[in-house]
Parts: structure tokens; sequence; C-alpha cells
């Protein structure tokens, strides 16, 4: 069988919805993903945001950067490495000086720095109890955020339109996700257990190996597309050996982009790592990073999934992934990627070797 999707995004754009619309002018109501209301005076002019994720969410639903007043460090990365970077080249200088000692990884709000940004709407992690509990004590319109599963995705993004004014553009995004999703589980409905590959992944690696396990992000990803995690009986994400990975026999080696420095040189040169299945088959790719990480859970994930679906059963699927970034990016950020944009984005330079990559280059 094979599956193809396109042409959705075509008519979205059709629509008219690339652009942002005017602004409502009364006061709105917004639903966090745990079920928590809060009341803005109007929609958000000064955000703050310290998930990771939420920064390009924002400057994807709001178009442009101008309501991020500042943002997590590891997201300033983000933008730097991806195509953000390019399509803003003011991003460059959001303030980042958000979390307490001046930390770049972490959760706990410097509350001094934040006031300084008079923000209008803070968007916090929700397992960060004690810190979005103080924000919301200093008197911030504060939002807990959970990206657990497509439900809470589903909730957070209608949060974060609703905030900037712009739940129409949501409403189109969570369309997408749910015709992606349904394609690809019609793939590979009928695939036997012994024909799903066994896929590793690595969020950090350069030294230590950190994977995602059961309750993960990637973990719903992978087993969407017709794979196995063999880190599954870890609850959450953990820290694993290269041993213990080897006893696992990876299929397929998945890298993330949380460091910016990592090579799949990683896994392929490692005495150990290096004669799994995966490095023997040269099956080991670095991830996408596009507006945003391709592995956790954001405002791109169909383009994940269509990227995964195609590396694990290329036999299946059929996606036209390029056309799919050509005509999305203009309605997430009003502006079209350039073919060598496109290369960047899937690492084409790092993964163009790899088992079945060609499909993802140009022609």
């Amino acid at each position: 069988m094979r599956a193809r999707f396109t042409g959705v995004a075509a008519a979205m754009l059709i629509t008219g919805l690339i652009t942002v619309g005017p602004l409502q002018a009364e006061p709105i109501t917004v639903v966090d993903p745990t079920g928590r209301e809060i009341e803005l005076a109007a929609p958000a002019e000064k955000i703050v945001a310290y998930p990771v994720p939420s920064a390009s969410v924002v400057i994807a639903l709001s178009g442009g950067i101008d309501r991020l007043a500042a943002l997590h460090p590891e997201a300033k990365v983000a933008i730097e490495d991806g195509i953000l970077g390019e399509f803003y080249p003011e991003a460059m200088d959001l303030p980042t000086n958000i979390l307490a000692g001046g930390a770049t990884r972490g959760r706990e709000p410097d509350l001094e720095a934040l006031q300084a940004f008079d923000p209008d709407f803070v968007i916090q992690w929700d397992h960060a109890d004690e810190h979005a509990d103080s924000l919301i004590e200093a008197g911030h319109a504060t939002a807990r955020l959970i990206f657990g599963d497509e439900d809470h995705i589903h909730t957070a993004l209608r949060m974060i339109g609703g905030a900037v004014g712009n739940p129409d553009k949501v409403e189109r995004l969570i369309e997408w996700r749910e015709e992606v999703a349904a394609t690809i589980r019609e793939g590979v409905a009928d695939l036997d257990e012994a024909d799903k590959p066994k896929v590793a992944y690595f969020f950090y690696a350069m030294t230590d190996l950190y994977t995602e396990g059961a309750g993960s992000y990637m973990d719903w990803q992978i087993e969407l597309v017709g794979g196995t995690n063999p880190a599954h009986g870890i609850d959450g994400w953990g820290k694993v050996t290269a041993e213990e990975v080897a006893d696992w026999n990876p299929d397929i080696i998945l890298l993330g982009t949380f460091e910016s420095g990592l090579h799949i040189d990683r896994i392929l040169d490692d005495p150990i790592l290096g004669q799994t299945t995966a490095a023997r088959e040269k099956r080991v790719y670095k991830m996408p990073l596009g507006g945003y990480r391709w592995e956790p859970a954001s405002h791109e994930s169909p383009m994940t999934w269509m990227w995964l679906a195609e590396i694990l059963h290329p036999d299946l699927f059929d996606f036209d992934l390029r056309a799919e970034v050509m005509e999305w990016y203009p309605f997430l950020y009003g502006q079209t990627p350039t073919d060598s944009q496109i290369d960047g984005i899937l690492h084409v330079d790092m993964n163009g070797a790899g088992m079945g990559y060609a499909q993802f280059e140009a022609e």
C-alpha cells in the first residue's frame, strides 16, 4: 500500500490564512492544558515563554517575533540553528535572561528580570509547579503548558492561538495534524510486529546517551509511524550506556538537535555503537530542525511524522516532504524557503549518505 498526503496545505493557503487576522478588541479567556482559565484584557502583546518549544509556536501563530518579549536560552539556540534565524534575523536580539542565576537550562524564573519585561502573558511548564506558582503569585497571567500527548498539544496550540488573537489558524493546524496522522495510521495498519523496525532516539549523545521511553512524545511518534522503541521500558526519559544500546541492536538510530555540534559520526565511529544494525546499514540520521526541532511536539509535528514514516517504511509511503515544507512554511511563517534552506532543515549534507535519504533531496 502506498499512501500520499498532498493538497490540504495548498487548500488552506487559498483560504487566505497566511496572514494574521485583526486583533480582537474585547477581553479574552484562554484555557491551558491543565484546564485552568487565564483572563487577558486583550490579545497578548508581550509574551514570555519558558517552555522551549513554545517560543517558536508563538512566532508561528502570531506571524512574527513582535509578541515575544523574552524566551528560554535553549529556544534561542533552536532559532539560531534553524530556519527562523534566517526568516527573522531580528530574533537574534531577543533576550533570554529569564532564568534564575543566569542559567541556560531549567525552569526556575528570575522574577526580577521578568518584572522588567512587564509581560501580559507568561507560559511555564506545568511540571514546574513551584515555578509556575511563583509567577502566578507575582501577579503574572500564567499558563501551565503540557506537551505530553496530542490532546494536550491541541489544547496548548488553541491556548497560544487564542492568546495572540488568531484561533482560526490553530484549527487549520489541528486539522492538518489529524489528516496526516490518519493517513499514516492507515498505511501501517496491516504491519506485522516483525516488520516494525526498532528505532532508538537520543536527545543528548555527544558524551552520555539520553533517550526517551514510555510516556514520551518520541515514544508515541515511533509507534505512530510503525516502529518500536527499544527504550519503551524506561519511564519518561533516562540515561543508558552504549552496551545497553548494543543489546537493543536498533535498526534505526535518530539523534536529536538539542546539541548543535552533534553529528551522526558520533554513532558510526563509536567502537560499540558502530556495530549496531543501524550503523552497519547506514540508518543513523540526525533529526531535522526547521522552525523548531522536529523531535519534540510542536506546530510542525506532521512534517516529523512524514519524515519518520518514509525513513521507516519507504515502501509504504510516498510523501513529497519538500513540497509540504514549501506549502506549509508560508502558512506558518509567511516566507517560502529555498531548496538550499530545505536541505539545511533536513540535514541533507549529514544524512545524505544514509539508506534511502536520496528521497529527500531536491530533484
